[in-house]
């Protein structure tokens, strides 16, 4: 019979077993250069990308995003009530030779009950953001605005230089369960497409970064985090209403000296 000396001898390996476990999956971590919950969105080739990104001076650039899972916050904003804001906070590093700027598009698709929602500047759901995610200050969380006012610096090896921003989205339906986020302004790159509805006019598609999570509880048991990514981040060309003169939208003539 196995008395209580047996027990912890036999409780021993196990106990180093777990403890070496814990110990690797630690390190693996660190070495991944991630905290928990951080994610990474390196750049990717595409076959519309009209230049090899890979090279160092190729003429279309892509920035890299760190970011975490989306998460849930109740706040009292001015004129609208108590809401359950979104939020997604992210960084930015800029791996390229020159400095970009962002100029950030962040749109949040339902999929399982269809909408579409932009990126929203809410001081004080942004207030409240900081105080959870950064109430040092140390970050300097932008929001969509102030973080297109300067150039990503450029990031050299081993001295990164991030950028942390936060994207936050208002009245998002509680009813669904699927989501994608859609990152546009991390990259130049965009490419033409003829238009299904019109083929005499031309769709400009940008490079995109696309990135789906999905909820784990329903509208009556929301939780900040409970909102989990699905792997793995994608980079497509998406089409977007933005206007290049030229191309979707007609240049000014420029102005004709008045006749004597």
């Amino acid at each position: 019979m196995t008395g209580a000396n047996g027990l912890a001898k036999l409780r021993w390996p196990y106990a180093l077993g777990l403890l070496a476990t814990v110990v690797f999956v630690a390190g693996y971590g660190m070495a991944q250069g991630l905290r928990p919950n951080e994610r990474e969105a390196k750049p990717q080739v595409n076959v519309q990308d009209k230049d090899d990104i890979r090279k160092a001076d190729s003429k279309i650039w892509v920035l890299e995003l760190k970011f975490y899972d989306p998460r849930l916050i109740p706040v009292d904003i001015p004129g609208r009530g108590r809401k359950l804001c979104w939020y997604m906070k992210y960084q930015l590093l800029n791996n390229t030779p020159d400095p970009h700027f962002f100029n950030p598009d962040f749109e949040l698709v339902t999929h399982d009950k269809p909408g579409l929602y932009r990126d929203q500047v809410l001081p004080k759901v942004e207030e409240a953001i900081k105080q959870i995610e950064d109430p040092t200050g140390h970050l300097d969380i932008k929001n969509s605005v102030t973080i297109a006012s300067k150039p990503i610096p450029v990031s050299k090896p081993g001295l990164p230089r991030p950028v942390t921003g936060v994207a936050i989205w208002d009245d998002v339906n509680p009813e669904s369960n699927r989501y994608s986020i859609f990152v546009s302004g991390l990259s130049n790159g965009w490419s033409l497409a003829e238009d299904p509805a019109d083929p005499t006019k031309q769709i400009i598609r940008r490079k995109t970064l696309q990135l789906n999570f999905r909820r784990v509880g329903d509208r009556y048991y929301q939780t900040p985090d409970e909102i989990k990514f699905v792997p793995p981040a994608e980079w497509i060309y998406r089409s977007t209403n933005v206007k290049i003169p030229g191309i979707n939208v007609a240049e000014k003539a420029p102005p004709q000296a008045p006749k004597k």
